[in-house]
């Protein structure tokens, strides 16, 4: 009996969502950081700043809840040509407007919460689609691709936005920024459809049952609810914890806004050469489950330390963190989404948007009040302290829960 050829990792499908993901990344990273440098020019005020931000936010607290029943229904192929036909089109009328215009504070807001809203139906239809498009073996491979790309595209894109910012008006940017997401679409519309549409129409009832069933599953499922919640801690924590770390920077004689920018890049060109490493090296599927609670317990020690390092060690602490910390993050990926069953991936990548944006939220504003209260070493190493006993809660303590998840595999 003949057998059957194993199929490689870069099949037409895998190309054609990759290339798509990094036009869109570069596309995202190429307006964001310009426009959160025109509010501060224009506003001069923080304030305004971060409630930029915070709109852009807040589709994330709730709306994916929501969503994620709709997006679970059938193909998902429709809703990211749709997201995308919308981001184009949104881009096009703020580059036309902008360009006769002066600045409107209120325009960027809404344009803020319009890009919000929008990326939360693509995240999550992407999230769902992104595991079929990968060939059953080459998970890990393939997540090690997409963890990747990001940090990579970070790296250069962050000076290139910064030199477009000086360089090219606002209209023209965003201009360029279509151009880019319509470049994107017509890649994605040659990816093929992997779920058909069941063809019964879908009442409110049934949405309701939907939203249901999924909150039912994750009752049902305490390994994903336990990974998922201390997810939503650690990386909580994390942006907590770099924000103290900014205000240390800018507040000690012997160290500078130009050290901290190298010791992000140090994390992030930590996570490029994980992911590689990922990408070359396949983690056993019986030890994905010690090698993550390892990294775990290392990642949290060094925020909980970080400030009371010399730099030479700060640097080297980061670097490894991104390293190892996109390592766990790809088998934790690779992992989940084996484990879920096609048709609950929206719904429950919904839960895992909606208690990341919260923690993210909720920590850097207990950052912030600690940072009043306390010295900067003893607020970060309190948060860092809070999200390394948490493993042990979350992680380590209810094993019999977490290893099944970290096992999974694909059939």
């Amino acid at each position: 009996m003949m057998k059957k050829r194993e199929t490689g990792l870069w099949t037409k499908d895998f190309t054609c969502i990759t290339a798509a993901t990094v036009l869109s990344a570069i596309g995202g990273e190429a307006m964001n950081l310009p426009v959160s440098l025109l509010v501060f020019d224009e506003t001069k005020s923080t304030f305004l700043s971060a409630l930029i931000m915070v709109c852009g936010m807040l589709p994330d607290t709730i709306l994916p809840i929501l969503a994620a029943p709709l997006i679970d229904r059938g193909g998902k192929k429709k809703w990211i040509l749709g997201m995308d036909f919308l981001l184009a089109a949104v881009y096009f009328f703020m580059g036309l407007w902008v360009m006769k215009h002066a600045f409107s504070y209120a325009l960027y807001l809404v344009f803020t919460l319009a890009v919000g809203t929008i990326s939360v139906f693509y995240r999550l239809a992407y999230s769902s689609w992104y595991p079929d498009l990968i060939p059953v073996g080459r998970e890990q491979k393939g997540y090690a691709v997409s963890s990747t790309l990001y940090p990579l595209i970070i790296i250069i894109m962050a000076p290139v936005a910064t030199f477009l910012y000086e360089r090219v008006e606002m209209g023209q940017l965003f201009l360029l920024v279509f151009g880019l997401t319509v470049l994107s679409l017509l890649v994605e519309g040659c990816i093929r459809e992997t779920r058909k549409e069941s063809g019964e129409s879908y009442t409110f009832a049934w949405y309701c049952s939907d939203i249901r069933e999924g909150f039912s599953y994750l009752k049902k499922e305490k390994g994903i609810r336990n990974i998922y919640t201390y997810m939503s801690v650690t990386n909580g924590a994390s942006h907590g914890v770099d924000v103290i770390v900014q205000a240390y920077y800018q507040t000690q004689p012997y160290l500078t806004v130009t050290m901290l920018g190298f010791l992000k890049s140090a994390e992030m060109i930590g996570r490029v050469l994980g992911g590689a490493f990922q990408y070359t090296k396949e983690i056993p599927v019986k030890k994905r489950y010690a090698f993550t609670k390892a990294v775990y317990l290392f990642y949290d020690t060094m925020d909980t330390v970080l400030l009371f390092l010399p730099y030479p060690l700060m640097l080297a602490g980061r670097f490894l963190c991104g390293g190892l910390g996109i390592s766990s993050a790809t088998i934790r990926e690779t992992a989940v989404q084996s484990y879920l069953q096609p048709g609950m991936r929206a719904r429950v990548n919904a839960f895992f948007n909606v208690v990341m944006a919260a923690g993210g939220v909720g920590f850097q504003l207990l950052a912030g009040a600690l940072g009043q209260a306390l010295p900067y070493r003893f607020a970060a190493a309190l948060i860092g302290l809070a999200t390394f006993l948490s493993v042990f809660v979350l992680i380590i303590r209810p094993a019999a829960e977490n290893r099944p998840v970290y096992e999974a595999v694909r059939e």
